[in-house]
């Protein structure tokens, strides 16, 4: 078999042939672009191997055969479709063996694949890199005995320098079609996640995946665990909104998919016992199962008019993308479910915020004697904060002003029981110390836990202008007089915590001009200034005593506009409630 004439004179010495060698490593090693190298390859063996037809076929693992990946001369329809699986035709067996095959006459070997039929000679040669294979090296000529084997061994030569940077340039194109879906993902996470309103949030799913994707049809039916039904949610067919049933998990395609929490894909939905036919023309279908952990949410369908339209590609692709979905879309479904529980506790606050304007007076009465005013502001909807008057006849009233626990809807309830309860022990006691003890008596008999309140208790009588006063850990009160303070102190246990407590009484003679101010914890604990220090009594006192002289509505007023000056804007730290009461003078009581 007589050499190339072309190969035989280009290396007629050894340094010809390194430089040439070393030209093929500098050609195919200085890019990572994939058809960059293989053009390369094929203009270097061009430069020493003469060839008619010529391609580089590429193993697949997936496809456990090569496929032609550049190519000169063949059929561009062949090049398209053709799969070789390892053993079968000349490259194939160049492949499996990893070995050249040289084959002088196609006509006489029947391991040929006709590609062309002129062709007459065949040379396959195996590319190997890291021990694995990387593809195959095939010339084919329209001249008998085309190649030698002067010819197979320097295709060898430039195989086994070809074959590493053929193969790196693969993994780079892998590792950046990775790093381009990890970016598409990451975007559509980022985009996903900002969307909570759960409609909106399944349209842009729908808008995403077609772009990805084609179909015809898709839907998200959410799972609801406890009926173990899979609930349409959303469904779309030619980019408008349809309407679809309730699937039982382990029903159809998308029941099927929830059951074994793994994708399913019918390439011909006809012959598939387990399809539910939604719509008489869908051909094949592809569901994924919806999950966080380990924990099905639902499905995700796609159904095409089209026989085995959707690939494992397709599949892979849903695959990744399903996480993300999954996760976005309990985001959603939570964040509904709590703007309707929202919802429902708005009305039931409406409801509790009707019923505390009628339990406590949002005016004082008439009051023998005195003069009163009342402010009363909530730090959430409804108050823990409670007061009240009760009429004892004989020119005398009681007055309670008290503070439960804790804020929002449980202070309030609480709130609401102990005004019951005074309501209904008031009257049959007018010692305000003998009303704490029965008043205490009667919760520990309704004990709620982390549950009590603070009270003062204030028994005006006006023909001895004296006021008895009770106190059950309440802040005591302000008494000012002629702009000094009277000091008057009595202490006691919160009611609603401890058993057999008895409570004291403090008496002290009224004057004419005299002042005395409720107020609750959230007026001393309101945070404010600079260094978010507390408004606190000695703030509340100087007020107090720059105001005294006037009436109580403007008594209360100017504490609440100086306890706003001082919080600057924020938010109510607790209930902030005021009565401020004043002993007539004479000329008012004429």
């Amino acid at each position: 078999m007589p050499p190339s004439s072309k190969s035989s004179v280009r290396f007629r010495e050894r340094a010809e042939l390194l430089d040439f060698l070393l030209d093929v490593s500098s050609a195919t090693s200085e890019t990572l672009d994939l058809d960059r190298i293989l053009s390369n390859v094929a203009e270097i063996v061009k430069e020493v191997v003469p060839y008619d037809l010529f391609a580089i076929l590429l193993y697949s693992e997936k496809l456990a055969g090569l496929r032609i990946l550049h190519s000169i001369g063949h059929r561009e329809e062949v090049v398209k479709s053709l799969v070789i699986p390892l053993g079968e035709g000349v490259t194939g067996l160049a492949a499996s063996r990893r070995q050249p095959v040289l084959v002088p006459d196609v006509r006489k070997d029947p391991a040929y694949l006709n590609a062309l039929d002129a062709v007459r000679s065949e040379l396959s040669v195996p590319m190997v890199a890291r021990g694995k294979l990387v593809g195959v090296i095939d010339l084919q000529s329209t001249r008998l005995n085309a190649y030698s084997e002067q010819d197979r061994a320097l295709v060898m030569l430039i195989a086994s320098r070809v074959g590493v940077s053929i193969d790196n340039a693969r993994l780079y194109r892998r590792v950046e079609r990775q790093n381009r879906t990890l970016r598409t993902l990451a975007h559509l996470s980022r985009e996903f996640s900002s969307i909570l309103d759960l409609d909106e949030l399944l349209g842009k799913i729908a808008k995403t995946i077609h772009a990805l994707v084609s179909f015809d049809a898709f839907s998200i039916l959410l799972l609801d665990a406890g009926k173990k039904l899979l609930r349409h949610r959303f469904s779309e067919r030619y980019d408008k909104r349809v309407s679809l049933d309730n699937i039982p998990v382990g029903k159809g395609i998308t029941g099927a998919a929830a059951e074994s929490r793994e994708p399913v894909r019918v390439v011909n939905t006809l012959a598939d016992p387990r399809y539910i036919a939604s719509h008489p023309d869908i051909r094949s279908e592809v569901a994924v199962p919806l999950m966080i952990q380990d924990r099905v949410i639902g499905v995700m369908n796609l159904e095409s008019e089209r026989i085995g339209f959707f690939t494992e590609d397709h599949v892979r692709l849903l695959g990744l993308l399903a996480p993300q979905i999954a996760s976005s879309v309990e985001n959603a479904r939570l964040y509904e479910e709590l703007a309707l529980s929202e919802q429902g506790m708005e009305e039931d606050l409406k409801a509790a915020r009707k019923l505390q304007s009628v339990l406590l007076p949002k005016i004082a009465p008439e009051l023998p004697g005195i003069t009163a005013a009342i402010r009363s502001r909530a730090a959430r909807e409804i108050s823990g904060d409670l007061y009240d008057f009760f009429d004892y006849g004989n020119d005398a009233v009681l007055i309670a002003f008290g503070d439960v626990s804790g804020k929002g809807a449980a202070a309030a309830l609480y709130g609401a029981l102990v005004s019951g309860l005074l309501r209904t022990l008031a009257p049959r006691r007018r010692s305000p110390a003998a009303l704490m003890k029965a008043l205490n008596e009667t919760l520990l008999e309704r004990r709620v836990d982390a549950q009590y309140v603070t009270l003062t208790l204030l028994l005006w009588d006006n023909r001895t202008r004296t006021m008895t006063m009770s106190n059950a850990g309440a802040v005591p009160p302000l008494i000012c007089r002629d702009g000094d303070l009277v000091k008057l102190r009595v202490e006691g246990v919160p009611l609603g915590l401890l058993e057999e407590r008895d409570y004291d009484e403090a008496v002290f003679e009224a004057r004419p001009g005299d002042v005395i101010l409720l107020n609750s914890d959230g007026v001393l604990d309101q945070p404010g200034g600079k260094n978010e220090e507390e408004y606190g009594r000695p703030r509340l006192v100087r007020v107090l005593k720059s105001v005294w002289g006037g009436e109580p509505p403007a008594i209360v007023d100017a504490v609440l506009a100086d306890l706003d000056a001082f919080s600057a804007g924020k938010p109510r730290f607790d209930d902030q409630s005021l009565i401020a009461l004043k002993v007539f003078t004479p000329e008012a009581a004429l």
